[in-house]
């Protein structure tokens, strides 16, 4: 049964976002707060305003006090007026589209407008950026162009506090993704052949999401054969499937901005060899990680005995990446576990227990969503843990 709108972040949680900032803010001695998002990176943005910019980049300014505003490019002033949950929209040119056009009939808004509409007053200001790997030049020297003689100072961090914590309505919209997510991967599954093309599995998977109450899919679909699975990341292909193939299923959802993803390997046959050795030991390294999750425990501790789990194994050499990494708005987010992950698990933090081992001629990733509790985990998604070998 679908939701279709139903499951969704209430309007107030927003409000309340943009207070537990400036509270932050205040902690930091910062006047203002400026979060940046594009079409692919949307998340910070999107987190205080509901707005998921399209060709243009979006951003939100919030001032210690407590106030926020929107800011836009030039085409999107009626679309984020629609969706955003502020009161309060400015149109920008510093967030146009990257074709650049200049707009000369436009007489746009400027930082300086929307630092006054927000209650931020004076000059040598202290002003902190997020997204900062997704701020554009234009943006920052914008900034820089408008608060001359400001401080301005990296605070993605301020971010990852406000958003490792998930509320009872976060974690809802993930469950609902996965629930859509697993409905995808089983009709996958039915219908798969050899002779598809990879790119025609993502077709079925992209039609039961959006039947089944999706807003868009969570990450690029990811349908992989063979050498592709070798992939951490990839895209899907022109590629058809043959008899005995491993192939790679990440299929995902997103529910009001939260992707959803889950993975594990099929097979179009039997699997034999060496090759069900490297599968299988994916699986239970997947569910060793599981074992170590609850809150208090240090996450370099959980990489560290990760790694050594490979080692000891003897699949050091096929080791990638770390045990988990965070996620939320976007399948990938901070915080990651690894080696050098400083911080301890906190109840209703969500993670990606994502285990992916690679070989010369093929990888397997074994995936799926989790939030963790006092004592252990809660499986946002459905245990995984059965390797499919279909017959043809």
């Amino acid at each position: 049964m679908s939701n279709h709108g139903n499951i969704h972040i209430p309007r107030q949680e927003y409000h309340d976002r943009v207070k537990r900032a400036a509270a932050l803010l205040r902690q930091e001695s910062l006047d203002a707060l400026i979060v940046n998002s594009n079409e692919a990176d949307f998340a910070n943005a999107r987190y205080f305003s509901g707005f998921w910019p399209l060709f243009e980049r979006a951003g939100v300014a919030i001032s210690a006090a407590g106030d926020a505003a929107l800011m836009c490019g030039p085409e999107s002033r009626h679309f984020a007026g629609d969706r955003s949950r502020l009161d309060k929209l400015f149109v920008l040119m510093d967030y146009r589209e990257s074709a650049d056009p200049a707009y000369p009939q436009l007489v746009p808004d400027t930082y300086a407008d929307v630092f006054r509409a927000i209650g931020v007053s004076g000059r040598k200001l202290r002003i902190g950026v997020a997204s900062y790997l997704d701020t554009s030049v234009v943006i920052m020297e914008g900034i820089r162009k408008a608060f001359p003689e400001a401080e301005i100072v990296r605070a993605d961090h301020i971010m990852v506090a406000l958003r490792s914590i998930k509320s009872e309505a976060e974690i809802a919209c993930l469950k609902e993704g996965y629930r859509i997510a697993e409905i995808a991967t089983r009709q996958v599954i039915q219908e798969i052949r050899p002779g598809m093309t990879e790119l025609q599995a993502v077709g079925i998977a992209q039609r039961v999401i959006y039947e089944n109450g999706a807003e868009y899919e969570g990450l690029p679909m990811y349908v992989f054969s063979e050498a592709s699975t070798r992939h951490a990341i990839s895209r899907s292909c022109y590629r058809k499937f043959e008899k005995g193939d491993i192939v790679q299923l990440n299929l995902s959802a997103r529910i009001d901005g939260y992707s959803s993803s889950i993975g594990y390997p099929i097979v179009l046959g039997k699997l034999t060899g060496k090759r069900r050795d490297v599968v299988l030991f994916g699986l239970e390294a997947h569910n060793w990680t599981e074992k170590q999750i609850r809150a208090g425990v240090r996450a370099s501790d959980v990489a560290k005995g990760f790694y050594k789990f490979y080692a000891d194994n003897g699949y050091e050499e096929n080791f990638v990446y770390g045990p988990m990494h965070g996620t939320g708005m976007c399948e990938v987010e901070a915080p990651w576990v690894e080696t050098s992950s400083d911080y301890f698990f906190k109840p209703n933090m969500t993670f990606q227990i994502d285990t992916f081992i690679s070989t010369d001629t093929f990888g397997v990733r074994w995936e799926k969503g989790i939030a963790v509790t006092e004592n252990g985990v809660m499986i946002t998604s459905q245990p995984i843990g059965t390797l499919y070998e279909l017959n043809f």
